[in-house]
Parts: C-alpha cells; structure tokens; sequence
C-alpha cells in the first residue's frame, strides 16, 4: 500500500469515526424518539448518504415514515414521511424483510425491481419512493434492541459516487444499533414518566362542594419530560365547618417525591380533621410527622381555612412553611399577596417556631395559591415572577374561575421546566354583616 493510499486509508476513518461522533452526539442531545431520527438522518447527509430515510415499527405493526431527507435542499420530500400503508405478514421487500426479523440488507439498483412489479401496497410505496429519488446502492439496516425491532433505517447512494460497501455496512448497522438504544430508552422513559405522571394525578383529591364558595384546581406535569415531582393541592371541609385551601411541594422531581406527596397530604388531613387547631399548630404537627418519618426530606406548604357562615363575609386564616404567598386579585383588578404567617420549610426544624395570620377576604374577589412553577424561569430572579403573576391574574379578575385557572396555565407555565398545582377559591358577592 502506497503512502497516499495509507493517507486516504486513515482519512476515511477519521471521517467516520467523526460521523459516528455526530451521531452519538445528536443522540443523546434528545429523549424524543422521533427527534432523534431526524438528527441522525442529518448526520449521515451527506458524508456517508445521498438520501436516507427511517420509519418506526409501532408495537400494532403500523410503520411510520418520520423522516426522509435528501442531500439536494430543492427537492421536497416532505410527502414521503407519515404513516405508510400496513406492513405484510409474508416480507415482500428488503425493509418488509428487515422489519419482520431479518438482517441488514445490502442492494444495488439492479436488485430493485420496478414499480410496476410490487407485490403489495407496502412495496409499492417503498419502490415508488426509490424511483423517485434515485439510487445505485442502498442499506436497510433494522433498529434492533433486546430482541425487538423498533424500526429501520435505510442509507442509499446514488451513482456519482462510490458503491456502499463492506466498510459502509459496518458503519450504518453499528449508528442503527445506537439508535434503537436511543429510541429504547427514550420510550422507557416516557412509560415512566407517564406512569409516575398517572400515579400523581390519581392521588389528587376530589375538590368540595361548598354552599356560596367556588372552588377549582389544575395539575400540570413540567414541559420537560423529565420532571414529574410533588407538586400537590387539597381542600376538604373540616368537622367545624371551616373549608381547608392547601397547597404544597414536596422536594424531588422523580416518582418518590410523587409517593412521598400522597402521604404528606393524607397526614395533614388526618391531623386537621382530628385537632381543629389554628393553621401554625397544625403545621408544626404535620413537621414533626414529616421529620420524624422522611428524615432529611423536605417540603413547602400553605396551610389555609376559609371562615364564614354562607354569603359572608369570609376571612382567610393560615400559616406556610417555606412556601410561596398566596395573591388575592379583586373584582376589580387590584392584586395583592398575602403577608405574614411565614415558616420554614417542612423538615428542616420541627422545634420551630410557626405563625399564622388571618385576612377578609373582600366579595367576588379570587384566592390563589400555586406552586412555584407557576412563576419561576431560570435565569431569572423570583420577584420578575411574582410580579408577571400579577399582572397577569389582575387581567383575568373577569373571567369565570375555571377560565382564569385555565389561562394563568397557558400564559405562565406552558414552558416550565417545573410540575405546577394552582388552587383558586371564588367569593361570592358578600353579604354585608349585622
């Protein structure tokens, strides 16, 4: 071997070790499955493919083409991806054939019959597609992982270049076999993310029914896949009479925090229901249980009552541990946050001294209590929050509550990297007393 063919030997392999860094990169850059085909396909277009193409073996056999991407920008292949027609119990084609079981094939355009000769509907569209975008050797290559094909992909070359070859076919199985990890795990982690996302929206309470009061909640799982925490919110009518606002945060963002939240909460009602107490010494009681049976586990909390015979006028008493304050938006649009009663976190020192407050609560006026992904962004401070809060509950004073609740959710935590509860309680007109 000569010394150019040596430099040219250890050229290709720079370029390909380079690629399958590429690869691995834009991988692990994403948990959406189909995402990641895309970035792959980019990858290999054009330094090792003309047009590649890749589709998806749901678990019912329906195959989706999620991505189709040639190396000339002008030509549209857009109407080539969606889900293509049902795949044949009996392989009629190299993909077919690959998508039930077989190995990596190898072609060349001699092997690739004409349109005209398909045997079925799924053969037909994938000769039509090879047709229309040309071709002078193609690898289908399966997206193999613990015995399961999870799709295929398929790399084609067109003849202004060299045939895809031994080397090429190594290079595409071992990107295949990376990306059906990829796709493995990214669908292992949306089951459990969903599992968890179920599991804390099953332990939510079933809101009262309180004569005069209007009372509603939302739950939203963070925008990033990867969050599913403690958020949690409660209310519930107490022996006496008085109506219960509870909102807290256990910390954690992982399916213990979801579990340790549901008994958090099923301890504070069991505790309220059976001391009657002012919020601060039910709080304190409900820190002794956390610490004595989470350890270093912590959490935030309003504990709140509504006071007030049917019509009112109502008063708002409570007391919070670590947590955000509640905002009290008016009928006609003045906002203002609740002071006092604050705590520290639940867990950190169950010795400590808690306070509660007490406010009226002024007819047709809205209570809300939230979570702090409501509010917070990262790289910014808490107080832009707070204030974007405002402003944007004293806009919705209007609306109907569930309407409010609905649209605090989409202007402010459409993006949040954090799972969000929000609470809301509606005054009805106030009786005037005496």
């Amino acid at each position: 071997m000569g010394e150019h063919d040596v430099d040219a030997a250890l050229k290709d392999a720079l370029d390909r070790l380079t690629l399958v860094n590429e690869a691995a990169g834009v991988l692990s850059s994403t948990l959406d499955a189909v995402e990641s085909l895309r970035r792959v396909c980019r990858v290999l277009v054009p330094s090792l493919a003309d047009w590649c193409a890749a589709d998806l073996l749901e678990p019912d056999d329906r195959v989706e083409r999620v991505c189709v991407l040639h190396r000339d920008p002008s030509l549209k292949v857009s109407d080539l991806t969606g889900e293509l027609p049902p795949l044949p119990d009996a392989p009629s084609g190299p993909l077919s054939r690959v998508l039930r079981g077989a190995g990596t094939a190898v072609l060349s355009d001699a092997e690739v019959p004409p349109v005209e000769e398909a045997v079925d509907a799924f053969h037909r569209v994938n000769l039509e597609m090879f047709a229309r975008l040309g071709g002078r050797t193609l690898i289908v290559a399966p997206l193999r992982v613990r015995g399961r094909v999870l799709g295929a992909l398929t790399a084609v070359r067109g003849p202004d270049r060299p045939a895809l070859g031994t080397s090429d076919l190594v290079l595409v199985e071992d990107l295949a076999h990376r990306i059906a990890l990829a796709l493995d795990n990214a669908r292992l982690h949306a089951e459990t993310h969903n599992i968890a996302e179920r599991l804390q929206r099953s332990l939510l309470p079933k809101l009262p029914d309180v004569e005069g009061l209007r009372i509603a909640a939302r739950y939203a799982p963070a925008a990033d896949t990867a969050q599913v925490g403690g958020d949690w919110y409660d209310s519930f009518v107490l022996p006496q009479g008085d109506t219960t606002l509870i909102i807290g945060d256990v910390t954690g963002h992982d399916l213990q925090a979801a579990v340790v939240m549901s008994q958090v909460r099923n301890m504070l009602r069991g505790i309220a229901c059976d001391r009657e107490e002012p919020p601060a010494a039910i709080l304190r009681r409900l820190d002794l249980a956390v610490t004595a049976l989470y350890g270093l586990r912590t959490a935030t909390c309003v504990y709140g009552l509504v006071k007030g015979a049917v019509g009112g006028p109502y008063q708002f008493a409570w007391s919070m541990a670590g947590h955000l304050p509640p905002l009290l938006v008016t009928f006609d649009g003045e906002t203002r946050f609740l002071e006092g009663g604050d705590g520290l976190l639940l867990g950190v020192d169950p010795d400590a001294e808690r306070t509660g407050a007490v406010s009226d609560l002024p007819g047709r006026s809205t209570l809300l209590l939230y979570t702090d992904g409501l509010i917070e962004r990262r790289g910014e401070g808490l107080d832009h929050g707070l204030t974007r809060l405002r402003q944007h509950a004293s806009g919705l004073c209007h609306y109907g509550l569930e309407a409010m609740c609905d649209a605090l959710l989409e202007g402010l935590a459409a993006d949040s990297h954090d799972d969000v509860a929000l609470l809301a309680l509606r005054l009805p007109r106030t009786v005037p007393s005496g």
